[in-house]
């Protein structure tokens, strides 16, 4: 599920002429950074869209207190500057200077999906999409103990014990006592958009609407594509969003069983923004991350090989469960049925560089 570990960030840079000099939190593992230059960049070019994404990053970085942590890359005193006026062709090599992340690379797509749905149950609309229930409860492990800071666990009181949220299975079952937002057409469409995160509805009376996450009942999330290749439906070299969906409407007895695979079940609002500051994300401006090691609002340079290579600069401005590790990362490119091939068809190698502000590569 993209919205929803044990890793935690220590910033250590090698082969750095003047290191940056941001607060570096202790623990297990590392986020390695090595000090590189624009021309290193392979098909490095500035562009709008990270421009304009970065812009709405700043307006919610602005309303947060200077002491805000901006992971290794110091707090948010450190970025006032670079969000006082952002705009120029040549705007970030001005400002920031640039880090290649340790690691190989794992770049993936995602979009924004778009369904039918109503706010009443009737006639085809029959497939409840849920507010967050009053009853769920997110504990920040961090806050118990400090190794595990940002770290989080779903679930609901039970007597004097926390313990988990219904699964998929048994809220497709019995439901849930939650808000009703809305209705959707399409169970399976549904299903996508929950995985993706966030989506716009086309809604029965002519209206539109956007739906974005707004939590999770805490349950693992499993890739029903993993559970298609273990029964021999699907093959590791055809498995992708788009014959998941195929295999899925070509099997209406047993979608609903493969489905329910995946125990993570996504709960929204209706709201503007869809990324996980509350942002509008922006095409292939946007992109998520680890926010357990990388700062929210930072630009990141991915540099993603194979049939359908992205080199492009992108703002952290989202997150996912499946989202894990220092040089992972999931691009948004959009809506629509080019944005959904190009999202459902990448999973590609590479490298991951992260800009941060001039100001932190002083000696």
């Amino acid at each position: 599920m993209r919205r929803a570990g044990s890793l935690l960030v220590c910033l250590w840079l090698a082969g750095c002429a003047t290191p940056p000099t941001p607060s570096v939190p202790s623990g297990p593992d590392t986020v390695q950074l090595t000090r590189v230059t624009f021309a290193d960049l392979p098909g490095w070019q500035e562009s709008s869209a990270a421009l304009d994404a970065f812009r709405k990053s700043c307006a919610v970085l602005k309303t947060k207190p200077d002491s805000a942590s901006m992971a290794y890359a110091g707090t948010l005193a450190d970025w006032r500057g670079v969000c006082a006026d952002p705009q120029g062709a040549d705007f970030f090599e001005k400002h920031f200077t640039p880090y290649r992340i340790a690691g190989e690379g794992l770049f993936t797509g995602y979009y924004e999906p778009q369904i039918a749905a109503s706010r009443s149950r009737h006639d085809q609309y029959q497939t409840p999409i849920y507010g967050p229930p009053p009853d769920l409860v997110r504990a920040d492990l961090g806050q118990f103990i400090p190794k595990l800071k940002g770290e989080h666990i779903s679930g609901r009181v039970q007597g004097a014990a926390l313990v988990p949220y219904p699964d998929r299975a048994a809220i497709d079952a019995g439901g849930v006592a939650a808000p009703l937002l809305f209705w959707a057409a399409d169970p399976i469409a549904f299903f996508f958009l929950q995985i993706q995160g966030s989506g716009r509805l086309v809604l029965d009376d002519g209206s539109r609407a956007r739906i974005a996450y707004a939590g999770e009942n805490g349950r693992p999330y499993t890739a029903i594509g993993r559970t298609l290749i273990a029964q021999g439906e699907l093959s590791r070299e055809n498995v992708s969003l788009q014959s998941i969906r195929a295999w899925l409407l070509a099997h209406p007895d047993k979608a609903r069983t493969v489905m329910q695979t995946n125990p993570s079940y996504v709960f929204f609002r209706e709201a503007e923004g869809a990324g996980a500051g509350g942002t509008s994300l922006t095409p292939l401006g946007s992109m998520a991350v680890d926010l357990r090691l990388h700062p929210l609002g930072a630009p990141f340079f991915v540099a993603a090989d194979g049939p359908d290579p992205v080199h492009a600069l992108l703002v952290a401005q989202d997150t996912g469960g499946a989202i894990r590790g220092p040089a992972r990362a999931d691009i948004f490119f959009g809506a629509g049925d080019e944005a959904e091939r190009r999202a459902g068809a990448l999973k590609a190698p590479g490298a991951l560089y992260v800009l941060l502000p001039n100001t932190l590569a002083v000696p």
